[in-house]
């Protein structure tokens, strides 16, 4: 199978996904990403990348409950698919092998 590339948001929605875990639907990743990462998160952008990494096969959904501090509407619950954490294992592994590429003379200028 060919290796997936993922963009660095496409990344970070999905790791977010893997941290919150059953508890991953819309508001909660949008809210992780911003605390995690200190920047500010548009949810319309979240959600535009969710669907884009379940049309990829990286992530699945399904609906949940109606409940009433949403007015009787459904949230969509996000998973990882069998193929969106080979995927981010794949980011890792990538990031790795490039960091320990790196010569020590430039990671001694990088720290502070």
């Amino acid at each position: 199978m060919k290796r997936a590339f993922l963009g660095e948001f496409e990344e970070v929605v999905l790791l977010a996904v893997a941290i919150l875990d059953e508890d991953a639907y819309g508001v909660p990743i949008t809210q992780e990403i911003e605390q995690r990462t200190g920047r500010a998160v548009g949810f319309n952008s979240v959600h535009t990348t969710l669907q884009r990494l379940e049309a990829k096969g990286f992530l699945a959904s399904t609906m949940g409950g109606a409940t009433a501090e949403r007015g009787g509407r459904r949230k969509r619950y996000f998973s990882l698919t069998a193929a969106g954490r080979k995927a981010l294992w794949e980011v890792k592994q990538m990031r790795a092998q490039l960091w320990e590429a790196v010569p020590l003379k430039t990671v001694q200028l990088m720290t502070p």
